[in-house]
C-alpha cells in the first residue's frame, strides 16, 4: 500500500504501525510516533492498523548540543 513516512511518500507491505517501525529499521528504538497527525504512544502500535494514504511521522531523540 502506498503511504507517507516523514514526508516521502513510500510503498510498505506493514499492516500495522509496530510492523512499519521494524520494517524501516526502527526495531525496538525508542521513537516518537504520530499517524495523520495523531499521537500514538508505543503500547498502541501493534494494534494500530495502517490504511492506504496514511500519514506517518517517525521522531527519533537526538543527543548533543
Amino acid at each position: 500500500m502506498k503511504i507517507t513516512v516523514n514526508g516521502t511518500a513510500e510503498e510498505t507491505a506493514a499492516m500495522t504501525l509496530d510492523a512499519l517501525l521494524i520494517e524501516q529499521g526502527y526495531g525496538e528504538a525508542k521513537v516518537a510516533t504520530a499517524l495523520n497527525e495523531n499521537f500514538i504512544p508505543a503500547a498502541l502500535r501493534p494494534e494500530q492498523r495502517l490504511s492506504s494514504g496514511d500519514r506517518v511521522e517517525i521522531v527519533a531523540p537526538r543527543q548533543g548540543g
